[in-house]
């Protein structure tokens, strides 16, 4: 088992109270190395940061370290504003080696690229993920990049959910791209309830909550990091989701802020990762496949979009390749939840905000139905 592997998740699973962000990402851990079985990494840390706070953060990715299955000695210099502090040692044997000295990230790489997950709050405890009230399941619908159908399978989800009977919400968490309010066709602004929790619009006898219903078509949200997240937060928190069965999130693609902070925050039920059968797709919905099991979030399974084009004489054209999707889903043993042929109705369906499944398009009811089994009501 190779240490260096264990130490990005361990340490995003870490917050840092001066920022916020997890260890990882807030670049504290650098110069990380293996010398026989010990592995060295330097904490580096603020003035602003106090002892407990470094000795809480460096407990707590050793800790990570174990949970994950490294059972050697960890070795961890503390390094405050550039000066080093004697290695602490934990696990393992002592063997006597010297202090960890330098700069750079964990292995050369970017902590940008890591991911957020349970860890310490700023006070130094337990983060608490918190579930929406009202809400029994959260379901986070990702991809790893746009154009490959995420939304138009977000929204015919919660609608064919909603179809069967169950009481279901939609939060468009593209903050971005806001594709919610035309693909439901729902407007309007929320009002508050008396309760002063935000009223989600309905739509489809689905709840329906997006930046969209705030800010005009045509105006671009150019927001930094921290006003998303704390938008996000907002919808989950402040919006009334209550006595809702699912809660279908359509996550903007790759493996960003919004995702990181929701994962972060909020308790999902499963993930469902969607894909078009072509190869280049196929490299960036690993990763989302990879996001979700990093933070221990269940896999539901895979969505092939655009599967395949319908022929007039009833044969099958396979524009963007074939069975890509249900290779993804072989290689990391999770389901093939369906495959959704590439048909002009389910597009035009989305441009006119009546999502396919209202009209019969099978492969979406197929795909709740398969979805309800595994989280039932």
């Amino acid at each position: 088992m190779d240490p260096l592997t264990l130490l990005e998740p361990a340490a995003t699973r870490v917050r840092d109270p001066l920022s916020g962000r997890s260890a990882w990402l807030a670049g504290m851990v650098a110069d990380a190395r293996v010398d026989g079985d010990v592995l060295r990494f330097t904490l580096v840390v603020k003035k602003d940061h106090s002892p407990d706070d470094r000795q809480r953060i460096r407990e707590a990715i050793v800790r990570n370290l174990a949970e994950r299955g490294w059972d050697g000695e960890v070795a961890c210099t503390i390094r405050v504003d550039g000066l080093a502090e004697a290695p602490r040692r934990e696990g393992g044997h002592d063997h006597g080696h010297g202090h960890d000295h330098g700069g750079g990230q964990a292995g050369g790489r970017d902590p940008i690229k890591g991911m957020s997950g349970p860890g310490m709050q700023p006070h130094g405890g337990p983060i608490q993920k918190q579930k929406p009230d009202g809400v029994k399941h959260v379901i986070a619908v990702t991809s790893g990049k746009g154009g490959v159908g995420k939304s138009t399978v977000a929204t015919n989800l919660a609608v064919a959910l909603a179809r069967m009977g169950k009481k279901v919400g939609l939060l468009d968490a593209d903050i971005y791209g806001p594709s919610l309010p035309m693909m439901m066709h729902v407007s309007g602004k929320p009002v508050a309830s008396d309760a002063k929790k935000i009223m989600p619009l309905p739509a489809h006898g689905v709840k329906c909550m997006s930046i969209g219903f705030l800010v005009d078509e045509k105006e671009p949200v150019i927001w930094r990091g921290p006003m998303v997240m704390g938008v996000i937060n907002q919808f989950f928190k402040d919006v009334d989701w209550s006595d809702t069965d699912y809660l279908v999130v359509d996550l903007p693609p790759g493996t960003g802020d919004a995702q990181l902070t929701m994962i972060q925050g909020v308790p999902i039920a499963g993930g469902v990762v969607v894909t078009t059968p072509q190869p280049v797709a196929l490299l960036d919905a690993v990763r989302g496949v990879e996001m979700f099991k990093k933070l221990d979030v269940p896999v539901l399974g895979v969505v092939e979009n655009m599967a395949w084009y319908e022929l007039p004489g009833g044969s099958r054209a396979y524009p963007f390749g074939e069975g890509g999707g249900a290779r993804l889903a072989a290689e990391y043993g999770v389901p093939l939840l369906g495959q959704v042929p590439l048909r002009d109705s389910i597009r035009q369906g989305g441009d006119d905000g009546r999502p396919a499944v209202l009209d019969g398009v099978e492969a979406f009811a197929q795909i709740a139905a398969k979805v309800a089994a595994v989280l039932p009501t």
